[in-house]
This record gives structure tokens, C-alpha cells and sequence, in this order.
């Protein structure tokens, strides 16, 4: 009876992890699994009304490693020991089905779109298999993405990255079935794309003098000259490789800002003649193209070009984070102004791009642009990416235009993905997997009518820190997987732990295909929490996606080891202290230290009222997060700061009782390439009523420039039970800063009282 029961467990065990822990990513819609298996034998036979071969490529590419000596074959009609492939009229755009039983593979599909889907599907059930068995479950899977833009975003302009890495990221956009690949061609800092009636936008706009080297902070530069970029011949050959993996490139050219690298080349299409150098820094600067004649001659001439190698609708065009300074003071642009009745510069880049986007509609494409495009008045028929957070996107779909989602907060993967002390040197900001995961592209705010203009979302892969290819990998892998399933439709954010096992089983197959990955997820996660029945204290709490019991840690400064206390369920911390953990397994040390220095103080975990919100986007732990203990990160401005766009920040922090105060301190952040600007003054108030307050100190801009930011008041002892701190928004950005012409953001964090 035992033996029986044990089989019965065995069996049952096999049937749940069938249903639950084959790797599939992006998760169907529809999976059941049965009892039984198809198995390749010597000869698979693919029969299909047509030639099937690229769709077929990648599954038979992983049959062939596990069989050397396989030989495949296109017949047509019902036989046994093969994959038959039917196109299915009835079902939905990129859909597809599968059965499988142990004679036949049926797979059926509205489209060959949906044929290469159902392929990458069967390649997903071969991970993990061993090499010996190389076989299908039965089964049936019925599968449709949601969203009909699933793209990715490379941008090869601030680094190069040659034709066949460009094969590479195709490649992993069709394993996790994306369809669109944007290609970011040209920017200040260099022109990749031949065009053959202006051959010096290669000659000379392709390459630069010199690069950043380090943070943009650190304003420091190295002299070798760098640059590259694809001829006519490439760009075929790239898009021909996207088209038949059913990808559509979307090549974006930018205008009128990021232009110098075209100015460098063609200097008369400026406002002030030049000369000008393909630029080294990063950021935004002030040269940009001069809405004259023969600007608009020039750039259409080049679009033309661009159109006539690109298929696909859209034609990106840019529109971002163009500074006005030289249209402000140049002669022709204030005569336009003049001419067309056009009240600011804002609505001179409106006509801008409306006049590009005639000439784009007029060659049967459509234009798509930053959500800066919305500025003076949207384009006609123009689609917008939303970038700065969900706002442009809202605007847009409520005007009825198309919109691709891209927020910073969440799909941004330039960000650190772990703690930065373990991480290659990224622009800022903190977009772990989970949080990819957790996204929704469309909008609360949009109601059932507006968000049928939400096409979809991408994620963006800027490169001013990413100088490699394997880095590239590195910053895309797994996050890009996270994204795929959300905009396949499948994502549940509340069942993360499902798709942590799942991803994680693709590591072993991207370590034997030498793809450079993160491995963050394995690092220990923390949350801080207020401790309301303590004096001043927070409770801390350490994660794991493994085992929690195998946690270990330390609050004395000293390094943690198998043998440290083990965590179990929150710390209590009540004084300023170190909390040093890791993941072991036995003796051996399997994640990366975690460290964390907390301060705890007088207004640890004291109320806090904020008389403006912070932006969503940057508003983890709420106003806690200004007395949780715990200092901002420079680096990680997406996790442990309070962000402000175009506000100021005024916090009241209710001590609970009288008490005397001798110190006071606020840290501010500067990050101009992010638009994130120390705030122009500073003030700290007391009172003891929470009416009547008395100033002790102010702060000036030099003040806080001086500080770097973190200003401390230190005095004679004052009784209050209320502390406020004001931090004024730098507001409009001034003039030959990046950004210029924009609201700032306000970053603030942790307000110690002692």
C-alpha cells in the first residue's frame, strides 16, 4: 500500500509540474497538459501549404543540437512523426494553437506571424530537457497577445554596435515574440545611417573626438576618436533579417533637437552657421536645426532616403528635448513666427512637425514622436510615445492618437537593475525585474473608448553608459522577459513567484548560448517599515526569491557568514546601526551583500504632511520614506527618493511631543543629464503648536550648491514639536543646461532631527 501511495505521489508530483513549471515566457493564454509524449525521432517532417523555414529556424536549430544527425523535411498531407502546420483563417491576427499528441504536432495559425509564435513555443518546452529526450508534452495551447506594438528600443548613436550584434537583438526579440524593433539612428553624438545624396552626414557626422568617460557628473572625457554606422547595404540586410522573423523596424531620426551630430556635417541647416563638432557629452544641447526652407528641403530629402529602406508604417522623428535658446535669438525663426501667427517657440516646433509630417503622410507612412510633440499642438495624425511617465500618453489618447507607453518608472532598462555598488555604472535611476513585471501600459485614467488608442509599450535601451554589446545583454536579460509577458496580455503581478520560476529557468539556456545576463533577482531584496508601537525605531524586512530561512546577517559591521543570525521575520532597529545580509546555501555564499546604514533619529518614523504629492512615479513609501532612516542612494534615484515634478516640496513632521532640537539636515539630489536640479533654497521652520513658526535657517542656491545638496543647520538648542522643511523647485531650466526650457524635477530625501 505505501509503494502505491508513493507511486500515486510520484505521479501526481510529474502531472503538477507539467502543468505549471514548463519555461514558457511570455506566458499563454490557454495551456493543458496530458498524459504522454511526441518524440522526435530521426526524421522530422514539417508539413505546411508553403515553405515554412524561418518561422521553423530557431526550433529547428534546438533540434539540431540534440540531434546531429536529424533530417527535416517539407511534405505535404497528414503523416506521422511530424509538425503539421495549418493556416487557419478564422483565428485572430498573430494567433496560434498547438496540439500535440504522440504521433503529430498540430499547429495552427491565423498568419505565419503566428506560425513563427507557435515555433518559439515548442523551442520554450525543449529548455531543461535533457539532451537524451528530446520530446513534447501533450497537450493544447491557445495563444494571442493583447497589445499590438511589443517592442524594444536600441539606441546606437551614443555607442555602435555593428550589424551582426544587430542580428543578436533581433534575434532575442523574436524568442520572447516582440514585434517591433526601434532603432534609434541618430542624435547629437552620432549619424549611423548612410544617406547617399549627403554623404558627409557619415563622413563627418559618424564620428566623434572623444567620449564621456565615467558620469555625466563627473564631466570627464577621454580623446579617442570613436564612431561607425551602417551603409545602404546594412540597413537592407538588417531589415530583411527583422522582416523574416516578423519584426517591423520603426528607424527613428531626430529633429529638430539632438542634431548635432547632422549640424557637425551640414552646419547651414543651424540658426548660427556653426562650425560644430559631433558632440562628446551626453545631455541635451542647445544646436539645433533651424526651421528654414532649406532645413525642411534637407530633412525631407533624407526622410525620403530613410522611407525608401524602411517598410514598415511609422517613421520615429523624435521631437524631444529641443532647447528654443537659438530659435529664441535667430532672425529667421522669429520671422516664421511672425508669418504663420505662431505665439512662442513651442508652437514653431507644433509647425515643425506638422510640416514633416505632411511630407511623411504624403508618402503613405505615419510619424511617431516623444510626448514632447504634444507641445504647441499635437500633429494632425502623428502618434506619441509617452515618456516622461504616463501623462503625454493620457493627453494623447484622450485627442484620439495612437500611443506606444514608455515610462521611465518602468520601462527604462539604461536604470540599475540591483543595488549600483554591484551593477556596470548606469545613468541613475532603479527598475528591478519585479517592478517591469508589475507594469499595466494602459492608463486608469482612460476610459474603455480612449485606451483602444493605447497600441502597446517598449522598453528603451539608451547607451551613453552601455559602451558594449555584452552590456547590452546584460541590461535587456531578463528584464526584456518580464516586459514581453505584460504585453502579451498574460502578466499577473500578484503571482510573481510564478514567473520568477519560470525566467529562471531560462539562465541555464542563456549561460550555453554565452548571453551576458543579470542575476539581481538572486540578490536579497529589503523593505523599511514604520515601527508605530516604537520610539523612533523601523522595522526592516529581508527578502529572498529562494529559500528566506537561508539568510544570514549582521548588525555590528561585520561581514555576514553561514554562521550569522539567521533572519526570520522583521528587525527591529531603534539606533543607528548596519544591517550587512546574504544568501548562503551550506558555508557557500550565493548572492551579493547586502548593505544598508540606517540613521534613526528623532523623526524616524514620525507623521509626515506633505503639502504637495510627489509624482507617482517616484513616490515609494510615501512620505515615510523622508524618516525612514535610511539616505537616498545617488545612484538610485528610482527607489529611495521623493521626486517633484514642478513642485516644491514642503513637509510637516508632527514629533509627537515638545522636545529639544539642536541639528537638522535634508538631502537634495543633482542629476542635470535627468533634468533632477538642487532646489533654488531650502528653509527649515519650528514650531510648538503646528500654527506659529519661527525660521532658524535658509538656505541659499550657492548654499546648497556648496553642500552638494545635503544642507545641515546645527545651533543653539530649540524646543518644537513640529519641523518644517521647504525645498523650492528650481523650476524652468535655464538656458544651456540639459533640459533647458523644461520643468525640473525636485529630488528629496531623508530629513534628520536631533
Amino acid at each position: 500500500m505505501r509503494t502505491q501511495l508513493s507511486l500515486l505521489f510520484v505521479l501526481l508530483a510529474s502531472w503538477a509540474w507539467s502543468q505549471t513549471n514548463y519555461p514558457l515566457i511570455p506566458k499563454p493564454n490557454y495551456v493543458e497538459f496530458h498524459d504522454g509524449f511526441f518524440t522526435v525521432k530521426e526524421t522530422l517532417i514539417i508539413s505546411a501549404p508553403m515553405d515554412m523555414d524561418a518561422e521553423a529556424e530557431p526550433l529547428m536549430k534546438e533540434i539540431r543540437l540534440r540531434k546531429k544527425a536529424l533530417y527535416v523535411t517539407n511534405k505535404a498531407g497528414i503523416v506521422e512523426d511530424a509538425i503539421i502546420v495549418q493556416i487557419e483563417p478564422k483565428l485572430a491576427p498573430e494567433a496560434y494553437e498547438i496540439q500535440i499528441n504522440p504521433k503529430v504536432i498540430f499547429l495552427k495559425a491565423a498568419d505565419y506571424t503566428g506560425v513563427q509564435y507557435g515555433f518559439q513555443t515548442l523551442t520554450q518546452l525543449l529548455i531543461n530537457v535533457p539532451k537524451d529526450q528530446l520530446q513534447f508534452p501533450c497537450g493544447i495551447i491557445q495563444d494571442a497577445p493583447k497589445f499590438k506594438w511589443r517592442g524594444m528600443h536600441l539606441d546606437v548613436s551614443r555607442h555602435f554596435f555593428p550589424k551582426e550584434a544587430i542580428f543578436k537583438y533581433i534575434d532575442y526579440l523574436a524568442a520572447y515574440k516582440y514585434n517591433t524593433f526601434h532603432w534609434h539612428l541618430t542624435d547629437d553624438q552620432g549619424w549611423r545611417i548612410e544617406i547617399k545624396k549627403y554623404p558627409k552626414l557619415t563622413e563627418v557626422g559618424a564620428w566623434r573626438n572623444g567620449s564621456m568617460v565615467g558620469h555625466y557628473n563627473d564631466q570627464k572625457f577621454d580623446a579617442e576618436r570613436y564612431g561607425g554606422y551602417y551603409t545602404e547595404v546594412d540597413i537592407r540586410d538588417v531589415v530583411d533579417y527583422a522582416r523574416i522573423r516578423h519584426i517591423t523596424i520603426v528607424p527613428e531620426i531626430e529633429m529638430p533637437g539632438h542634431a548635432r551630430a547632422a549640424l557637425a556635417a551640414y552646419p547651414q541647416y543651424s540658426c548660427t552657421g556653426g562650425p560644430f563638432e559631433v558632440a562628446q557629452e551626453w545631455g541635451v544641447l542647445e544646436d539645433v536645426f533651424c526651421p528654414k526652407e532649406e532645413t525642411f528641403t534637407f530633412l525631407q530629402d533624407v526622410l525620403t532616403e530613410v522611407m525608401n529602406l524602411f517598410p514598415g508604417q511609422f517613421i520615429h522623428i523624435g521631437g524631444d528635448e529641443c532647447p528654443k535658446t537659438r530659435w529664441k535669438a535667430c532672425p529667421n525663426c522669429q520671422k516664421r513666427m511672425k508669418e504663420n501667427n505662431l505665439k512662442d517657440e513651442h508652437e514653431l516646433q507644433s509647425y515643425f512637425i506638422q510640416r514633416i509630417e505632411k511630407f511623411v503622410n504624403a508618402k503613405g507612412k505615419k510619424i511617431i514622436g516623444w510626448d514632447e510633440i504634444l507641445e504647441g499642438g499635437l500633429a494632425p495624425n502623428a502618434a506619441v510615445m509617452s515618456w516622461r511617465g504616463t501623462e503625454g500618453g493620457i493627453a494623447a489618447a484622450k485627442q484620439k492618437h495612437q500611443v506606444v507607453m514608455t515610462p521611465g518608472s518602468h520601462c527604462y532598462f539604461d536604470h540599475y537593475q540591483g543595488e549600483p555598488k554591484n551593477e556596470p555604472l548606469a545613468i541613475g535611476g532603479y527598475t528591478p525585474l519585479e517592478k517591469v513585471y508589475s507594469y499595466q501600459p494602459i492608463p486608469t485614467e482612460l476610459n474603455a473608448d480612449e485606451a483602444q488608442y493605447i497600441l502597446g509599450a517598449q522598453a528603451n535601451v539608451w547607451t551613453e553608459y552601455i559602451p558594449t554589446f555584452e552590456q547590452v545583454e546584460y541590461m535587456i536579460f531578463p528584464r526584456m522577459t518580464a516586459l514581453a509577458e505584460v504585453l502579451w496580455g498574460t502578466a499577473n503581478a500578484n503571482d510573481y513567484s510564478n514567473y520568477f520560476n519560470r525566467v529562471t529557468q531560462h539562465f541555464k539556456e542563456w549561460e550555453t548560448k554565452k548571453i551576458n545576463f543579470s542575476k539581481a533577482v538572486f540578490e536579497i531584496t529589503t523593505e523599511v517599515m514604520p515601527n508605530p508601537g516604537g520610539e523612533n525605531g523601523v522595522l526592516y524586512v529581508l527578502k529572498s526569491n529562494q529559500n528566506q530561512a537561508n539568510i544570514h546577517y549582521t548588525v555590528d559591521g561585520s561581514q555576514p557568514t553561514a554562521q550569522s543570525p539567521t533572519f526570520s521575520n522583521t528587525l527591529t532597529l531603534k539606533q543607528s546601526q548596519t544591517v550587512k545580509a546574504a544568501y548562503f546555501e551550506e558555508t557557500t555564499q550565493k548572492s551579493a551583500l547586502s548593505e544598508q546604514a540606517f540613521t534613526i533619529h528623532k523623526a524616524t518614523s514620525c507623521m509626515v504632511n506633505l503639502q504637495n504629492q510627489p509624482d507617482k512615479r517616484y513616490s515609494a513609501g510615501g512620505s515615510f520614506a523622508l524618516v525612514n532612516g535610511v539616505k537616498g542612494d545617488t545612484q538610485k534615484f528610482g527607489r529611495d527618493w521623493l521626486g517633484f515634478w514642478e513642485k516644491d516640496m514642503v513637509a510637516l513632521i508632527d514629533l509627537g511631543k515638545k522636545q529639544s532640537i539642536t541639528h537638522l539636515n535634508v538631502g537634495t539630489l543633482e542629476s542635470p543629464s535627468s533634468w533632477i536640479y538642487f532646489p533654488n533654497e531650502i528653509v527649515f521652520e519650528v514650531s510648538t503648536d503646528g500654527i506659529k513658526f519661527e525660521t532658524i535657517q535658509t538656505f541659499s542656491q550657492s548654499d546648497i550648491q556648496q553642500a552638494k545638496g545635503n544642507v545641515d543647520w546645527k545651533g543653539k538648542k530649540v524646543k518644537a514639536q513640529f519641523v518644517k522643511v521647504t525645498a523650492k523647485n528650481k523650476g524652468k531650466i535655464q538656458d544651456g543646461m540639459p533640459g533647458a526650457g523644461n520643468g525640473s524635477w525636485l529630488f528629496v530625501d531623508e530629513i534628520i532631527v536631533e
